[in-house]
């Protein structure tokens, strides 16, 4: 075998090695719900607190109302 040859069998191995890797299952489905970083928390909860003192907002005002 020369060397031209040796090359196209280690790349023809190394393509068939990533096909075998995939995993037509985890194709396309939402990532997992992995490790959550503290600046991704503390975003994640600055985003919620507003909406929650809306929420208290709103029934104040309602209760007012009545």
């Amino acid at each position: 075998m020369n060397k031209k040859q040796k090359i196209i069998k280690k790349i023809a191995k190394r393509a068939k090695a990533r096909l075998n890797k995939v995993d037509p299952v985890t194709i396309g489905s939402p990532a997992k719900s992995g490790y959550i970083s503290k600046a991704e928390r503390a975003r994640l909860d600055a985003l919620d607190v507003p909406a929650s003192t809306q929420d208290s907002q709103i029934a104040e005002t309602d209760s007012d109302a009545k």
